[in-house]
């Protein structure tokens, strides 16, 4: 899966979209006392209130939102599992028994409660339905509108929600003309705030990949190994987090502890030109041969490919392993890259770094940062000292 297939199916979770059909929804209340399912609900989707449709759709779009490899993973099936989730979820896919889809999706709250605790009352919702995409992009002058032919994909969704107590309040009674102490007993569930979920099957070029599965983490860089091992049976995903670990203590192997900005600087431009040239649709990565030769162009001493083969060895222990450019350098556009100082942290875009410097003055290190124009704290522009 791509960015822009995961964008296309988290944009279609609106009312009133005829590319989109939720055919049943399935909530099973977990207790938190007894770890046991307390209570569950199967109906029609289309039988729901139109509030309660508004508030499952925006869980499941919020559920979906965030970036590949830091919210939501792409993850691939284990060959060898004991009753292994794959098969489970594709019966359930397939299966136009709605008895037997709701007898599957507890099957899979089972695997969900067993060796796990949990804090909270919780609830897991299940949505099976099926969207669409067109073949081509629509032609405005053409007479067909370019719905005619569309790849049609069915899903399963599961979303996992805690709940929490509503706060006891103080109200006043219009009618009565007295203040009450009103109590609330049911709980929330907090849709706003999915903990994890699942999408599946994944898809690849617009067809469903029935042998990958999409995790969707409930924070950023905090997928849930055992979830996604015990409960789904996929394969751990390294995070973007954990691969631009891996990227900086390869390079610490190759080029030593320190760097120079301007250094690390051409290293960033390096990856910025190797992901805009890509012609591909997935993410270039990164082999050894080619943080070899990134690293020789930007200018760091006695790189040698065996050098850079020997880091990947030593740091990952494999040295076929590769990077996902994207998950080792921030974005140009919107993140930047934090300097830590005991005194302060600065923030610098990537494509800036080389305008920044450690240098010695009067025997102490500072930060140096070459700026074209005046700088301004609070309102105030500072003055210029000639060092």
């Amino acid at each position: 899966m791509i960015k822009k297939e995961l964008a296309h199916i988290r944009k279609q979770f609106k009312l009133d979209n005829d590319l989109l059909n939720l055919f049943e929804i399935l909530n099973v209340y977990i207790m938190k006392e007894s770890n046991e399912i307390y209570h569950y609900e199967r109906q029609p989707f289309a039988m729901l209130d139109r509030e309660k449709q508004e508030l499952y759709m925006s869980n499941f779009k919020k559920l979906l939102t965030g970036e590949l490899d830091q919210k939501q993973f792409e993850l691939k099936f284990m060959d060898e599992a004991v009753d292994p989730s794959q098969v489970l979820l594709h019966q359930a896919l397939v299966t136009g028994d709605s008895d037997e889809w709701h007898d599957l999706m507890i099957l899979m709250v089972d695997k969900m409660l067993s060796d796990t605790k949990y804090e909270r009352d919780t609830v897991v919702t299940f949505v099976r339905g099926q969207y669409f995409r067109p073949t081509k992009e629509r032609n405005e002058e053409a007479e067909e509108s370019g719905k005619d032919e569309l790849f049609v994909n069915p899903f399963i969704l599961c979303s996992v929600n805690s709940t929490e107590q509503q706060r006891n309040t103080l109200m006043f009674d219009y009618v009565e003309r007295e203040f009450k102490y009103n109590v609330f007993v049911d709980p929330i569930i907090k849709l706003n705030a999915p903990e994890q979920g699942f999408f599946y099957p994944s898809v690849t070029e617009n067809y469903s990949d029935v042998n990958r599965i999409m995790y969707c983490a409930g924070k950023s860089n905090e997928p849930n190994p055992h979830f996604i091992e015990q409960v789904l049976n996929a394969e751990k995903s390294v995070t973007a987090q954990e691969e631009r670990a891996i990227f900086e203590e390869i390079v610490k192997e190759v080029a030593g502890e320190q760097l120079d900005a301007a250094t690390l600087a051409h290293v960033y431009e390096e990856i910025h030109q190797i992901i805009e040239t890509s012609e591909e649709e997935e993410p270039p990565k990164l082999d050894y041969k080619d943080v070899a030769h990134m690293l020789t162009a930007s200018g760091v001493d006695n790189v040698t490919t065996e050098k850079v083969e020997l880091a990947f060895e030593t740091v990952v222990d494999d040295k076929n392993y590769e990077l996902k450019a994207t998950s080792v350098i921030p974005k140009f556009t919107s993140k930047s890259i934090k300097i830590d100082t005991k005194v302060a942290t600065i923030s610098v875009s990537p494509q800036d770094l080389k305008y920044v410097k450690q240098v010695n003055y009067r025997g102490k290190r500072c930060i140096l940062i070459e700026v074209d124009e005046d700088a301004v704290i609070e309102g105030f522009t500072l003055t210029t000292e000639t060092l």
